[in-house]
């Protein structure tokens, strides 16, 4: 391997990722179950595309009590103040929520945006500590509380979170600033080439999360009952798991229990995180068929947090992918976080069973979430919907695979999505990336994240999208990545982006891996309403025929095939699809249109599923 020396600046740069990574590996987990204050809603802002708040005229960053700083309130102190920003409520903007889609002049804007909330907040005992916790802002935050610079953080798809120092906090006139820079950076994860919009913003929820002293930080729990005892109702099973506690001392008693089962231990505190093991009786598995949860209590001394979790296995054995002990095959499709109808960033509940729901009508028991981590209303509602998920991180096409500082931040956001859903029980793929082109650096690079994802969770599986070369006489799936991975994922555009679908009817193919393999993208472009003839691009015809030909072409691949994730469920925005026609700044593969109508192709693709599911009940 190359040798690399270490210089100043990048000494000081991989400091300041050890810094963001420190507070992610301190990130707690199921926030959703905590005493939580919201501060969505709307928020003022000022946009800045010079970074005027931020620098002074010499472009080096303003002092902390600079009064023109935008981190500060804006409020002229008196007559003679010369102050040159201000907040207003006749600008605002919803939070959760991208800026994009909330007025036109942010249609295409990259940059920075500040926003500012203001709120009284009164604890409920004198002792507690107070978290501000981001679910996700695109890309860059920096974030501030009455003046004081709180932290930042990278990374547009994960949560963090950041501990308000005692006597910071006040019960009146409180105002939480952040700066908000979604610019596009060679070296930031994703890069600055990717194929979908760069929705800026404060995207999901904002909240103030108050904890005792002593609380419950992170948990993790898995089925470890051997393969062969597995059965969808199971008289006796075990499980294992850890907990970690922050600001407890050696010997804290820690509970764990579920009420449903009469299954309850209590283990003590050992200063990092406390192992434990339980045999519990009569216990349904979580699977597609049947999501069955149960309520988890892990009590302290002064905390409590309780979660719903599904106790469930998920594992590769030779050619197939076993849930719970049994072969499954993945009905799928790829899905972005976006609601098309509305032209904005998915944010809701409503918006995850609205998605969710189309992938069921759909007959899908699988999901890939494209190309990020998707917010956690997603994953919880696929938790009780019994439906399978695939969650990747966004490293995409052409990052900077030789900059070891790339590599640390994509770690970072691999550790931020694995801590945020270890114990989401719909997710069964871990991918580390798409479309990554191949040569030694980038295999090195991305087996380092395979290896790392294994570190963080080895109860799921890891995978990565590849691409794959095609041939005349055979294609042949060969990406040395396959080698790391535990299932083999190839995106495959045959009758698109290579000829046309009649391709099809003679393509062969051959994977030099005795692994499962899954089919992580395939599709065609269709204006939803353009009716033609099938040779017409563009119509749902052309679409249509296209997905028959994949259809029949799947039947015949080799034993190993288990999965199939077509590109993609609904039509989504994207810079580069710009045909004024047809795209109009649309991806159009997607199976059901911008509103909501479903396409000709969905009615194949779903036929297909329902075949596969009467012949694999």
């Amino acid at each position: 391997m190359m040798q690399i020396k270490p210089t100043l600046a990048f000494l000081l740069i991989l400091f300041g990722l050890l810094s963001n990574q420190a507070n992610s590996q301190n990130l707690f987990t199921n926030v959703y179950g905590r005493q939580v204050t919201s501060l969505n809603g709307e928020w003022q802002y000022i946009i800045d595309p010079y970074e005027t708040g931020f620098f002074d005229y010499r472009f080096k960053e303003k002092g902390e009590r600079d009064p023109g700083a935008y981190w500060n309130s804006g409020v002229p102190w008196d007559k003679t103040a010369m102050i040159e920003h201000g907040y207003s409520d006749k600008q605002t903007l919803n939070v959760p929520g991208d800026w994009n889609s909330q007025d036109r002049v942010f249609l295409y804007y990259e940059g920075t945006v500040w926003y500012k909330k203001s709120f009284d907040y009164q604890k409920d005992a004198a002792t507690n500590r107070v978290f501000l916790y981001f679910g996700a802002v695109n890309y860059q935050a920096d974030v501030y509380l009455n003046g004081k610079k709180l932290g930042t953080h990278k990374g547009g798809f994960t949560p963090f979170q950041f501990e308000i120092d005692a006597g910071l906090l006040k019960e009146k006139d409180n105002f939480v600033v952040v700066k908000v820079d979604n610019k596009r950076h060679k070296d930031e994860v994703p890069t600055v080439n990717t194929d979908w919009w760069n929705y800026g913003g404060i995207t999901r929820d904002v909240l103030l999360v108050e904890t005792p002293e002593v609380f419950v930080e992170d948990y993790f729990i898995k089925l470890n009952s051997p393969t062969a005892s597995l059965k969808p109702s199971m008289k006796k099973a075990e499980i294992t798991g850890w907990v970690k506690l922050n600001g407890a001392k050696i010997g804290e008693p820690v509970t764990i229990e579920i009420p449903e089962l009469k299954a309850k231990t209590t283990i003590n505190y050992t200063g990092s995180v406390a192992s434990f093991s339980m045999n519990l009786k009569k216990v349904k598995l979580w699977s597609d068929n049947n999501p069955k949860r149960y309520e988890l209590v892990i009590s302290t001394s002064q905390d409590q947090l309780r979660d719903k979790i599904g106790l469930r296995k998920i594992e590769v054995s030779g050619k197939d992918i076993l849930l719970n002990g049994k072969s499954v095959f993945l009905r799928g499709i790829c899905m972005h976080e976006e609601y098309p109808v509305e032209m904005r960033r998915a944010t809701s509940k409503l918006d995850a069973l609205k998605l969710l729901g189309w992938a069921q009508d759909l007959n899908c028991n699988f999901v890939r979430l494209a190309h990020y981590p998707h917010n956690e209303h997603i994953v919880r509602a696929a938790d009780s919907l019994g439906m399978l998920l695939w969650s990747e991180i966004p490293v995409y096409w052409t990052i900077d695979f030789g900059n070891p500082e790339v590599l640390e931040k994509a770690k970072v956001q691999l550790n931020e999505m694995i801590t945020r859903d270890r114990n989401r029980p719909s997710i069964i793929v871990w991918s580390v990336g798409n479309e990554t082109p191949v040569s030694p650096t980038r295999t090195e690079f991305m087996k380092n994240l395979v290896l790392k994802a294994k570190e963080l969770d080895d109860s799921r599986l890891v995978s990565a999208a590849l691409e794959v070369h095609y041939n005349k006489d055979k294609n042949i799936i060969n990406d040395p990545l396959g080698a790391y991975t535990d299932i083999v994922s190839v995106n495959e555009y045959l009758g698109w982006y290579v000829g046309l679908p009649s391709y099809c009817q003679t393509a062969q193919w051959e994977t030099v891996y005795n692994k499962p393999l899954i089919f992580s993208e395939t599709g065609a472009g269709a204006k939803g309403g353009y009716l033609a003839d099938s040779l017409t691009r563009w119509s749902e015809e052309y679409q249509e025929w296209f997905y028959k030909e994949q259809v029949e072409m799947m039947k015949r691949m080799p034993e190993n095939y288990t999965g199939l994730t077509p590109w993609i469920l609904v039509d989504f925005r994207s810079p580069k699809r710009n045909n004024p026609t047809y795209q109009e700044g649309w991806n159009r593969k997607g199976l059901i249109d911008e509103k909501g109508n479903k396409k000709k192709a969905f009615f194949v693709l779903k036929r297909y599923y329902e075949e596969l599911e009467s012949n694999n009940p």
